[in-house]
């Protein structure tokens, strides 16, 4: 018998699914590191990094922390790749992708459905929309502009102001689009983009890379781990669900492996589940929430606009059912985790407050990621007496509510 049995950790695996993210993955390492020793610091534990072995990026971890000291091995599953390869569209294809899912989400009804959900990340998902916009207006007034000036000189300086005014106005939208580090409008553009070409199926590209993520999972089921940790973070919670059901469904976890545990942060399910294709996910989503064979937390804040803040991925979605155990829904509280300093500093820096999930708390309370990665007690230990948040979202606004067979 494991540790992990007797709920306690002495030796863990961490597989860290991404959202939808096209930087590499050291940088999840970094974070981890500064990250880790700012909370070690302010909760009095130490964590001390170190490379890892095997085929995927990762790290391993040896902690100190209430006294017990483990070894824990963290695996990034990368698709950063496809992420990357996805923002190739140029500029006259990334406003055909805005145009594509702008209709999916309307015509669907999706959008208003989510927005009685929370209007945060809706809104969220609008803000890329009406900046493309705004900076396509802005290129058309030039143009106007530049035309309307070439037309006092007659015909021929029409045709010039024209000529001179595309090109400006195109070379205007070339420069925005080289400053999308400060907008963020062409990344969220695809990011919603991604899922919303095929109204919620499966990324045709991604479905490889979920087997590989699954078998890789499934490996260490077989391997000497107290636990077996899955952390899917933003999109890459709703990874993590399709990817542990299918591998709950394959029927080959051994009965005296390691406890497998599944943590979500931050999750934008509904964006997809509310989608008229995204009958797998519906599935997965219902199959997980009974199973005995892990432990499901899942843990967002109001302060996060950019996640589906104390929503119930299930309920909302309108596939619970009537013998649904998780998940567990929780909130990371940043108004009382964070000090005033801290929430000052972060104040709308929406991508920072979305992350801070995997950050140090300068307030901690009974969240702390650090613990969980690296701790001395399983995901279930840490949180099976804790009680859901009583401000959850459990509202069924969900029109299509079909599923895979």
């Amino acid at each position: 018998m494991s540790d992990g049995a007797t709920g306690q950790v002495r030796r863990r695996r961490v597989f860290y699914i991404p959202g939808y993210d096209p930087l590499p993955p050291r940088r999840y390492r970094e974070l981890y590191r500064k990250e880790g020793a700012a909370q070690a610091e302010i909760s009095g534990y130490t964590l001390a990094l170190s490379p890892k072995k095997g085929r995927n990026f990762g790290w391993s971890v040896a902690a100190e922390i209430d006294g017990r000291k483990t070894h824990s091995e963290i695996d990034v599953l990368v698709w950063s790749d496809i992420v990357q390869e996805s923002m190739e569209a140029g500029i006259l294809r990334t406003y055909l992708i805005l145009a594509r899912t702008a209709w999916i989400y309307i015509s669907t009804g999706a959008l208003f459905r989510l927005m009685k959900l929370r209007r945060g990340p809706v809104l969220a998902a609008l803000y890329p929309i009406g900046v493309l916009l705004v900076q396509l207006l802005i290129a058309l007034l030039l143009l106007w502009a530049i035309t309307a000036i070439g037309g006092l000189f007659g015909a021929a300086g029409h045709w010039g102001g024209l000529a001179v005014g595309l090109i400006a106005g195109y070379g205007l939208l070339t420069w925005f689009k080289t400053q999308d580090g400060k907008f963020f409008a062409y990344y969220l553009m695809h990011d919603y983009g991604f899922s919303a070409r095929w109204r919620g199926a499966d990324p045709p590209v991604l479905l490889d890379r979920m087997t590989a993520f699954r078998d890789e999972i499934q490996e260490a089921l077989q391997e000497d781990w107290d636990e077996v940790l899955i952390v899917g973070h933003s999109s890459g919670a709703h990874l993590g669900v399709q990817i542990l059901a299918d591998l709950l469904r394959q029927g080959d976890l051994p009965e005296d492996g390691p406890v497998l545990s599944f943590l979500s942060l931050g999750q934008v399910v509904p964006m997809v589940s509310y989608l008229p294709e995204a009958r797998t996910l519906r599935r997965d989503l219902a199959q997980l929430s009974v199973t005995d064979q892990l432990f499901w937390l899942d843990v967002t804040a109001p302060g996060d606009p950019c996640s589906f803040a104390l929503c119930d991925p299930i309920k909302v979605s309108g596939v619970a059912p009537p013998d649904q155990k998780w998940p567990l829904v929780i909130s990371a509280a940043f108004t009382q985790t964070l000090s005033p300093e801290k929430q000052a500093e972060l104040k709308r820096r929406f991508f920072r407050l979305h992350f801070q999930y995997l950050c140090a708390f300068d307030r901690p309370e009974r969240y702390d990621y650090f613990k969980i990665t690296a701790g001395g007690d399983t995901l279930a230990t840490r949180f099976q007496a804790h009680i859901p948040s009583p401000s959850r979202i459990d509202t069924p606004a969900n029109k299509f509510k079909d599923m895979a067979s």
